[in-house]
This record gives structure tokens, C-alpha cells and sequence, in this order.
């Protein structure tokens, strides 16, 4: 059975709008410390615009920074019940593309959401939370995007084993890093330092040599406990 990108988005845009419609401006304003340069509400007003952008066809520079920055601008005066409302009105756009046959090619925003919900958690003292029918699609993505790219490179193949049951890469790889899928999904979109990665159970290889192949942002400077 596929899996419906358009329902998964649908759920973390509910859950998220369910732990932040009744913040108060001094929590609503605090910063994520998983993306420090945004607030709660930036993020919000992020995720807001997204969906609009894509109901006016809005999409050059779809992804980039300026793109991103200029949903964060257009929508800082809004009320937190301002741009949940938007968001929701917008939604069935974007959703009903990713739950079409051609859903795969916006799969970017279900990442994002995602991303996006933990990183809001995590501002609100929430512990992460990463629901079991996204990971299962996303996290074996995600890995063998760094996977391949070992792969490409000169450096000993790499197998990825989680908890969850996950095996990816090659069944013969002489290096087998073992994480679970929350930290797989945190990590890898760089919400956790190099030294963090490092610490994983990498078995007896030195990880150092896979850390540039491994972030899709970049790591982060600093260690981030969730």
C-alpha cells in the first residue's frame, strides 16, 4: 500500500495547530532551539505561508532562503489564530497534490512539516515526536540519500540499521551505523552536531570520514538534546 504524503502532512499541520493555537504572545515568541533563527511564531508564519505560495503560484525560488524569509516577513504581524486559519484554508491545495500520483515531486513539504512540528516541540518543552507511518516512508529516504553518496566516494560502504527494523545499504557493508529513526531523521536535516553523529554506535569504524557525506544542511555547532 503507498503512502498518502498528502494525509501525513494533514496530520502534523493539525497536531502542530493543536499545541499552538492557545500560546501566549511570550511563548508564541520564543526561539526553537533546534533553528534559533526563528521564533515559534516564524516558523508558523513559515509553514503559513508555504501554503500560500503555493495557491498563488508563488514559486520561483521554491525552497531557498529568500523564498522562506519572505513568508517569515509577509506574515509577522499575524496573529498565531491568523496564520493557523490561513494555513488550514490553504492546505487542501498543496495536500491533494501530495496525495495525486504526482505527490512524490512536493515531498520536500512533508519533510518540512515535519521537521518543522519537532522543531516547534521542542521550543514548548514537548518531547520530539515522530510518527511511526512518516518515518517509516521518510527515514530509509533520507539514508540513502548518504548512503549513495558514500557509495560515490572512496570510502568503505555504509549500512544503516535501526531499531524500528530498518536495513539500508548494501547487506555486505563493512561499516554499519546503528541509530533509530528519530535521531536518523533529526540528525541528517541537521538538527544535531557533528560530535553527536559521531557518538552513535558506528561499531568499530572511525565515523569522521563519513560526517561530511552524512548532513543535508549542514551540522549544527552546537549539541542539541530533545
Amino acid at each position: 500500500m503507498s503512502t498518502d504524503l498528502g494525509e501525513l502532512y494533514a496530520a502534523a499541520r493539525v497536531r502542530i495547530s493543536e499545541i499552538t493555537c492557545d500560546l501566549p504572545d511570550g511563548v508564541v515568541d520564543q526561539r526553537c532551539p533546534a533553528t534559533p533563527e526563528w521564533t515559534v511564531h516564524e516558523v508558523l508564519a513559515h509553514l503559513r505561508g508555504l501554503t500560500e505560495d503555493v495557491r498563488t503560484g508563488n514559486l520561483e525560488g521554491v525552497a531557498t532562503d529568500p523564498w522562506t524569509a519572505a513568508q517569515v516577513e509577509r506574515h509577522r504581524g499575524s496573529s498565531t489564530a491568523e496564520l493557523l486559519e490561513g494555513w488550514a484554508q490553504d492546505s487542501p491545495i498543496l495536500e491533494s497534490v501530495l496525495s495525486s500520483p504526482i505527490g512524490e515531486t512536493a515531498a520536500r513539504a512533508v519533510f518540512d512539516v515535519h521537521a518543522h512540528e519537532a522543531d516547534v516541540r521542542g521550543a514548548l518543552g514537548l518531547a520530539p515526536l515522530l510518527p511511526t507511518e512518516f518515518a517509516a516512508w521518510a527515514v530509509p529516504i533520507m539514508v540513502q540519500g548518504f548512503v549513495t553518496g558514500v557509495q560515490e566516494s572512496e570510502l568503505a560502504n555504509v549500512a544503516v540499521e535501526t531499531p524500528e527494523g530498518d536495513w539500508i545499504g548494501p547487506s555486505d557493508a563493512p561499516v554499519v551505523l546503528r541509530a533509530d529513526r528519530l535521531e536518523l531523521f533529526r540528525s541528517i536535516l541537521g538538527r544535531r552536531s557533528s560530535a553527536q553523529v559521531a557518538a552513535y554506535d558506528w561499531g568499530t569504524a572511525d565515523p569522521s570520514p563519513y560526517l561530511d557525506r552524512y548532513f543535508v544542511f549542514g551540522p549544527r555547532t552546537s549539541d542539541l538534546v530533545e
